[in-house]
């Protein structure tokens, strides 16, 4: 699903609110977990999953396809875990598709 899909599926679904507010309660979903995240905070979101991130430290690795050895500098990773709910629900739809 795109992010414009979303958005129309939330206005679709509550159609009171006009496009922009929908857009703009997004933006502010996905800022407050993207901020959390790069503080270095766990993010929780109750039936869905949560969000980490974790150092990853520089390391030696190789590059694929020459074999040689490359630096990988140190970095930030996400890692999501879906949470019970999410897993339930994909292992046993209740609507097709």
């Amino acid at each position: 699903m795109l992010r414009s899909q979303l958005i129309a599926k939330l206005v679709e679904t509550h159609s009171h609110l006009p496009r922009p507010v929908v857009e703009a309660a997004l933006n502010a979903i996905l800022n407050a977990i993207t901020t959390g995240l790069a503080h270095g905070h766990r993010v929780e979101l109750r039936k869905f999953g949560n969000f980490t991130s974790k150092v990853q430290e520089a390391r030696m690795a190789s590059d694929p396809r020459t074999g040689e050895a490359v630096s990988v500098e140190r970095k930030r990773i996400l890692r999501f875990r879906a949470g019970g709910h999410i897993l339930d629900r994909l292992n046993h739809p209740t609507t097709p598709g």
